[in-house]
């Protein structure tokens, strides 16, 4: 484990590429507390961003499957799946990723337990952690805003945002 964190720190996304292990299919969670406070996990890798928590599809798994296993994986949390909050697509890398709305069973307990992720927790709409990307804030708002899912967005690169809570109005007040 402790090789795999140095490799993942001093490659990031390069290291899955190396290894084989990027699938062009994606799932990820957005978990939403009773207090409107999201739940982010922090990676090892890159940037060391915050993202959601969650990772590429295995063969024979379903996407919902897929957000279970991940986030069993890297944070220990079971999850019940509300509804898919939208898909969207990322040409430059060829990926599909689904997103789904979640809420944590009764009792579970996070807790970092990936070399991917440093560390994991709750964070308020209005005071997001950085780095962050609008992938990430685009993903939590359309699950927070509760539109119907009727499309496939497709999305460019990601780009870091040093204000969230800005960038989250500013995309409210353009409808």
């Amino acid at each position: 484990m402790r090789v795999r964190r140095m490799l993942l720190g001093a490659f990031g996304g390069l290291y899955h590429d190396l290894i084989g292990s990027r699938s062009p299919l994606g799932a990820a969670a957005v978990i939403l507390d009773a207090d409107d406070r999201v739940f982010l996990v922090q990676h090892s890798y890159g940037r060391r961003n915050w993202e959601l928590p969650g990772g590429g599809r295995k063969a024979n798994e379903s996407m919902e499957q897929t957000v279970h296993r991940e986030l069993r994986e890297e944070t220990g949390v079971e999850v019940v799946i509300e509804r898919l909050s939208g898909v969207y697509y990322q040409p430059h890398i060829d990926h599909h990723h689904f997103v789904f709305l979640c809420h944590v069973t009764p009792g579970s307990q996070a807790s970092a337990n990936s070399p991917e992720i440093l560390t994991c927790g709750y964070w308020p709409i209005t005071a997001l952690p950085r780095p962050i990307s609008d992938f990430t804030l685009l993903r939590i708002d359309d699950a927070r805003v509760g539109r119907p899912f009727t499309s496939i967005a497709v999305v460019g690169r990601r780009q870091w945002i040093d204000d969230p809570a800005a960038w989250l109005r500013e995309r409210r007040d353009r409808g």
